[in-house]
């Protein structure tokens, strides 16, 4: 009997070390792969991979690079939100004035937001009525509004904003501001973010650690109905369904977001990009290696 449990496991030990050995394979396949298409992309690339099934599989690529945030930095204003509403500073449900008047953090001069400049030009017909609270986050995230982004983060606080990303994990992320603060631009203060930090942010959003389960369920679905598709959802099969944000300003185009397969799987894919030559080629490149990323994931078990 007890040779038979000997012969047992090693024979468990060795299906073990094969089963590691062609995981391992796979993922050197996968990294190999991923990095050609990035030598094809005319600009500056990072890339941050997690398996939500499986812990050890991902893959970081030039993932502690700093890039310009651009409309990711939305996500973490959106969790900071549902944050303070659980401690009582604010209710979602609450309606504030929409105002298009903001302040410069370099000396506090006025400034505000042009509708030419925009994703958002329904929101602009609402200036100077009262709009709820919930109705300019999921503008902010499904179609990327500036004017409801920059409403939202004067009334949470940028500074709470990062703190809070500390609290996930998020170590490099900076929020300073809101969008189109020209004095900051100049000077150099944009917000930050790097490919793990954003993986991070995603990964504590569908590990219902970023808030409440149900806070969490709610910022799923507003970004399920992200508008702006070009990138990780591209070259997807369509029963495939994918929570997400987007970011993009001239030569940079973003996209983090959380994967999830008919077969019940995830996974958090981030693609950062900066100093494209070619924004359309570029960005279509991007969402080719999306379609890598996927094409792995069904192929493992």
């Amino acid at each position: 009997m007890n040779r038979i449990k000997s012969i047992l496991s090693l024979l468990l030990g060795i299906f073990m070390l094969f089963s590691c050995q062609e995981k391992s394979s796979k993922k050197a396949e996968l990294r190999k792969s991923i990095l050609s298409q990035i030598d094809e992309i005319q600009g500056d690339i990072a890339v941050a991979f997690y398996n939500l099934d499986d812990a050890s599989d991902s893959l970081l690529i030039n993932a502690e690079e700093e890039f310009h945030a651009a409309s990711t930095m939305k996500v973490p204003v959106m969790i900071e939100l549902y944050k303070q509403e659980n401690e009582g500073i604010l209710d979602l449900n609450d309606s504030i004035l929409l105002k298009n008047e903001f302040k410069s953090i370099v000396d506090g001069s006025p400034y505000s937001m042009d509708i030419v400049d925009d994703s958002d030009d329904v929101i602009y017909s609402k200036i100077g009525t009262v709009v709820a609270i919930k109705d300019l986050i999921y503008s902010m995230i499904t179609v990327s509004s500036n004017l409801a982004t920059n409403v939202l983060i004067e009334l949470v606080d940028a500074k709470k904003v990062t703190a809070t990303m500390r609290t996930l994990g998020a170590e490099k992320i900076e929020v300073l501001r809101g969008v189109e603060d020209q004095k900051a631009f100049d000077l150099g203060l944009s917000n930050s973010t790097t490919a793990r930090d954003l993986m991070m942010i995603m990964k504590a959003i569908a590990e219902n650690t970023a808030g409440t389960k149900d806070d969490c369920e709610e910022m799923i679905g507003i970004m399920k109905d992200q508008q702006f598709n070009e990138i990780i959802p591209f070259y997807l099969p369509k029963d495939v369904s994918v929570a997400h944000k987007t970011g993009s300003i001239t030569g940079v185009h973003h996209d983090a977001g959380i994967i999830y397969l008919p077969d019940g799987r995830a996974y958090v894919l981030v693609l950062l990009s900066k100093n494209l030559k070619d924004f359309d080629k570029g960005t279509e490149q991007l969402a080719g290696i999306s379609k890598t990323i996927y094409d792995y994931i069904i192929k493992t078990d």
